[in-house]
């Protein structure tokens, strides 16, 4: 929940947001066609005939896109619907060259579903929120028109046209731009982990229609406007915060709100008006009569079922009641598909290198992937090669932090040299004298030496100032030069200590 206001000169106003997602289905062929999708294409060059309208071809549904679609809306616990009809969305537009787009709008193929969105104190998310979810359907792209190619004309790049797009309708359940995006956040991780999108953003594979609406606390919903395409989770934040402060501006002026399609400049953080509003009347929809209606059988809706892997929720669910971790570190190591991979595979590992598979291990890889590697890899930046830095390494020098073998600042150490030249971590420890002292009778003389030079402070912790038990620790470690182990050091000194 979220206590998101804008503070007006009439009063407290509620923001209302809904997002409509359009996400590139992940195939190697179009909607309707064998053209290839991949990004990056010469212009043009993937374009079937079907794609560029020629008379006489016929659209034939693509399986895997049908099938990535509803995945899609298992994932997010949704109704599947066994049969749904594609129609034509009718409307003229220069990169459009069938002059109408292949959508569904009275059948879709998924109904109604949800995904929840986790508290965040830092940004004002104050409690777990259910995010209903409207509808997933199917679509065709448009292409694209490109207006920097010529001092007087716009070029057409027909490549994107026809690629498969799931459309992701949300309720308009939001309620500040941080809940907005953290649901644009969650539903990019959830396409990912199912693999039905890749969620680049930048390169135009999911990207956000935003519905915005004002009103007084407690009042009925306000006239809506919507802000197209918008291709950046904080670009969409910056659209909400911007287009609700305008619309309060209008309204606190006696102005009224037009039901109207905007636009989002990057550049300056604010919306424009693109053009007014078109209902579904004005777009003569009708059932697409060169295509027959979806019928999704049992075993067709089995098979996508169980291709689902672990999902976000699930897999934080496990990480924290299985492997013990905090709450804060299962959010984090599930929130991207590529975290948790590297976090499994060297769980694995040091769970190999070490011999224990246990809560303390999980715990040890969680704060090192999360943390200590990264922030080395940072601090070395172009110095290091993160090539270097495979699951075996990483686990050889967990493995030796968990003997004793090393600290963590040698961990931190060995692991720099690692990235840097690609040794094995064993030999750096052994070469450049990168090993934790454990040799009692070494530790025991430094601290006897240490008590004999400190008696006065040995007679005052006897007599109750326990705070000096970090000097003794402190002035040991210096005298073995940091290479003492520190449990060895801390039970020698409680044993003579007393």
């Amino acid at each position: 929940m979220s206590n998101y206001r804008i503070q007006g000169a009439t009063g407290e106003w509620e923001v209302v947001i809904g997002l409509e997602v359009h996400a590139q289905v992940t195939s190697n062929a179009k909607l309707f066609s064998g053209a290839a999708t991949a990004f990056g294409a010469e212009p043009n060059a993937q374009v079937s005939l079907i794609d560029a309208a020629m008379p006489g071809m016929l659209p034939v549904p693509n399986r895997e896109c049908i099938r990535q679609a509803v995945r899609t809306g298992m994932a997010i616990e949704a109704q599947i619907n066994a049969w749904s009809q594609f129609d034509r969305k009718n409307y003229f537009y220069a990169d459009l060259p069938q002059g109408y787009q292949i959508s569904q709008l009275y059948h879709p193929i998924v109904g109604e579903g949800s995904l929840t969105i986790e508290a965040d104190e830092k940004a004002g998310i104050e409690a777990d929120k259910v995010i209903g979810i409207e509808r997933i359907h199917i679509e065709q792209d448009a292409g694209k028109l490109m207006h920097d190619q010529h001092p007087t004309m716009s070029y057409v790049d027909l490549n994107r046209s026809g690629v498969a797009l799931m459309e992701i309708v949300s309720r308009p359940d939001m309620a500040s731009p941080a809940e907005a995006g953290a649901y644009l956040r969650k539903l990019r991780s959830i396409l990912r982990y199912v693999g039905s999108c890749d969620g680049n953003m930048e390169e135009g594979s999911m990207r956000a229609d935003v519905n915005v609406s004002v009103r007084k606390v407690g009042e009925p919903l306000g006239t809506r406007t919507e802000t197209k395409n918008v291709n950046s989770v904080r670009f969409v934040m910056q659209a909400i915060e911007h287009e609700a402060m305008r619309q309060v501006d209008v309204l606190e002026s006696g102005g009224t709100i037009v039901q109207e399609t905007r636009l989002f400049d990057p550049v300056t953080g604010t919306t424009r008006t693109m053009r007014s509003k078109e209902d579904a009347h004005d777009y003569r929809y009708f059932p697409d009569p060169d295509l027959l209606p979806l019928v999704l059988e049992e075993d067709f809706l089995a098979e996508c079922r169980a291709s689902l892997p672990e999902l976000p929720d699930a897999k934080r669910k496990r990480y924290i009641e299985t492997l013990g971790l905090t709450p804060y570190n299962a959010r984090e190591l599930t929130a991207e598909v590529e975290t948790f991979a590297r976090f499994e595979t060297l769980l694995a590992e040091t769970a190999r290198a070490t011999g224990k598979n246990d809560a303390a291990v999980a715990t040890q890889v969680a704060n090192w992937a999360l943390s200590v590697a990264p922030g080395v890899m940072k601090a070395l930046g172009n110095e290091g090669d993160a090539a270097n830095a495979t699951a075996a390494s990483q686990a050889a020098i967990l493995a030796m932090a968990d003997k004793g073998e090393i600290s963590g600042g040698q961990a931190k150490e060995i692991f720099e040299i690692v990235l840097k030249t690609g040794r094995e971590p064993a030999e750096i420890a052994e070469a450049e004298g990168l090993k934790q002292v454990s040799d009692t009778g070494a530790i025991e003389a430094a601290v006897d030496a240490i008590i004999a030079a400190n008696a006065d402070k040995v007679e005052q912790y006897r007599a109750g100032k326990e705070a000096l038990f970090g000097f003794f620790v402190g002035q040991t470690m210096k005298a073995m030069q940091g290479k003492a182990n520190p449990a060895v050091v801390n039970q020698l000194l409680k044993g003579k200590l007393g």
